[in-house]
């Protein structure tokens, strides 16, 4: 989940490229980001793989890179473009309907300034998605791992969006042009473009008010099943120690191609953030999917895909880039939605997760 507010690398430290006049700024930099982690499943799946509605930190019992990635980033008044490389189970999982290289392109856009007197761009290539809170970046977000909103929602997508920031800082409007759900590559067969849109509003330093969309058909035009996806969160600090991140997703797919009947799933997440000193940090998370006719998660179960969560983790920061991360998560499902040792199947799941995120 990922937002087109929330960078890559926000707090990673760039590095100049070439030496400089230290009265100039050198208008490309180079930085990097690597998290590395440990899970612990207790349900001991036989192919040490998480659930398939998990695309972060799915590995199980083995240390193993959730994603890595370099980034080159060139910005100047008028003209804009990054390009980044990663690797990963996370760009395993989520890049696995693209082919060849298209596998690796974590970032790969350019943009140019429309107007002189305010902040108009045009940016084509491949983002970060402007859906959600939550991006691939672990520092970045408030739990270690990612919610489930977001996990079933795009990271990533491909298309024009034509943006504008007003002078005061207090609102971001886009509309996009997309590729589809999550896409580089269009479906084979598929001609119909999708749309985005992006609204976020932050009244002070202390709210951030977001509404993001979602339309298209992301399937061949020959079983067209138009999607619609409308995403809300906010973010508050209450105090200089306590934060409040309250998201909900909504969506709406055609049953069959032409029918105006609709499938439909929600998911809403609420997580507390408390930041005693700058050092640690604690969040708690609960949260809630129900997809009862599997449009993003197929479960093939009576009651379709309707599960529970709780979290709660720990964070200490080593260094300015380095950060260490723990964290225990359980998931309780209506039905049987996860594999056990010797292929059993059962409705809840504990894990423990661990990382260290380190940005340069």
């Amino acid at each position: 989940m990922k937002s087109l507010l929330i960078t890559a690398v926000t707090t990673a430290i760039s590095a100049s490229v070439f030496a400089q006049d230290s009265t100039k700024t050198n208008p490309l930099t180079i930085s990097g980001y690597t998290e590395v982690y440990y899970s612990y499943d207790f349900n001991k799946p036989v192919n040490n793989t998480g659930a398939g509605f998990l695309y972060s930190y799915n590995r199980n019992n083995e240390i193993n890179l959730n994603i890595g990635f370099i980034k080159a980033a060139y910005n100047t008044e008028s003209v804009r473009a990054n390009l980044a490389l990663a690797a990963g189970t996370y760009v395993n999982a989520n890049y696995a309907a693209e082919q060849g290289v298209l596998k690796n392109i974590y970032e790969a856009n350019a943009g140019i300034k429309l107007s002189k007197k305010s902040e108009l761009w045009l940016d084509a290539g491949i983002f970060s998605s402007h859906i959600g809170f939550e991006s691939a970046v672990g520092k970045d977000c408030p739990t270690l791992t990612r919610s489930l909103l977001a996990e079933n929602s795009p990271y990533f997508e491909t298309g024009a969006k034509l943006g504008y920031t007003s002078p005061d800082s207090k609102w971001f409007l886009s509309a996009l042009l997309l590729n589809g759900w999550q896409r580089i590559q269009r479906v084979d067969g598929n001609t119909t473009p999708a749309f985005g849109t992006q609204v976020t509003y932050k009244p002070s330093e202390k709210v951030t008010l977001n509404y993001s969309t979602f339309a298209g058909n992301d399937k061949p035009d020959s079983v067209k099943q138009m999607r619609y996806f409308q995403n809300f969160y906010g973010i508050f600090r209450l105090s200089g120690k306590i934060g409040i991140t309250a998201g909900f997703d909504y969506g709406m797919e055609q049953q069959a191609k032409g029918t105006s009947e609709m499938n439909h799933w929600y998911s809403p997440v609420i997580i507390v953030s408390i930041v005693p000193n700058e050092k640690n940090a604690i969040a708690l998370r609960g949260e809630y999917y129900r997809d009862v006719n599997g449009v993003i998660v197929p479960s093939n179960t009576p009651n379709g895909f309707r599960t529970f969560g709780w979290s709660i983790n720990y964070d200490r920061k080593l260094l300015e880039n380095a950060l260490w991360r723990i964290e225990l998560r359980s998931l309780h499902g209506k039905d049987n939605y996860f594999i056990k040792q010797n292929n059993e199947v059962t409705n809840n799941s504990l894990f423990l997760t661990t990382s260290l995120c380190v940005g340069f």
